[in-house]
């Protein structure tokens, strides 16, 4: 070969070794493989609005702001290859006074997340991204994360649901007026967890975290079964932010 046409052959390579390399840095980092997960059991609701919630139809409070939370009774799921069976995770929220929860998203007064202590490490983190998936948890920047046993008893038609030291609450479904359970289904603030839910009323609600001492009656109370995964709630963040833009 003429050291002509070597020089040239070698230019060439350099060249395109440096092509790739340039592609190669303009090219985006793979994005790491999302966990699946999958859970069924059953959702304790109750808040300080009176039955049934207005929130969950886009309608302001019946008090001045809407205080409670949801919980997540756990019988069977896995997060990977993190088993999470028989255990509870929930999130206690409050929104801003005289405004929709779903038009101040972002402004609640808190946003706080409670885990089962009876988790161990690995479950906490399995459970605290499960919750981050299904509960608003951004929806104020006022946020905490505790580890704490979660109890639930069931007495005839009592619910009753302890968070520790922060508190409880108790709750009842009521009677249709042709009779059995009131289910509302597909609210129009429904995720895959609300599709439907059972309609009760509250007995208590005791909460003391966050800087609250709250002592509500009366009030609402939910109860729902569940079966979600992380295909669910993809498919439902992608449809949201599809609204949002819309809106906007």
């Amino acid at each position: 070969m003429k050291r002509s046409t070597l020089f040239l052959t070698l230019g060439l390579v350099a060249v395109a070794g440096a092509a790739l390399a340039v592609r190669a840095a303009d090219t985006p980092a793979a994005k790491p493989a999302k966990t699946s997960w999958h859970m069924v059991g059953q959702l304790e609701e109750a808040c300080s609005c009176s039955a049934a919630c207005p929130c969950w139809f886009g309608s302001k409070p019946t008090r001045m702001t809407c205080g409670g939370g949801q919980f997540l009774f756990i019988d069977k799921g896995i997060y990977g290859n993190v088993s999470l069976n028989n255990l509870a995770v929930g999130q206690m929220v409050e929104s801003p006074e005289g405004k929709t929860m779903m038009e101040s998203v972002g402004s609640w007064k808190f946003s706080n997340v409670y885990i089962d202590e009876k988790a161990n490490p690995q479950q906490r983190e399995a459970l605290l991204a499960i919750a981050s998936q299904v509960f608003p948890v951004d929806a104020s920047s006022n946020k905490e994360t505790r580890y704490i046993p979660i109890t639930r008893s069931i007495k005839g038609k009592e619910h009753t649901i302890t968070l520790g030291q922060y508190g409880k609450f108790s709750g009842h479904l009521i009677e249709g007026g042709l009779g059995g359970s009131v289910t509302i289904t597909n609210p129009p603030g429904a995720d895959p967890l609300h599709k439907a839910y059972q309609q009760g009323t509250t007995t208590e609600i005791a909460y003391n975290d966050a800087g609250n001492d709250w002592h509500f009656d009366n009030s609402n109370y939910m109860f729902g079964a569940f079966m979600l995964d992380n295909v669910m709630y993809e498919k439902y963040s992608a449809g949201l932010a599809q609204k949002m833009q819309k809106k906007n």
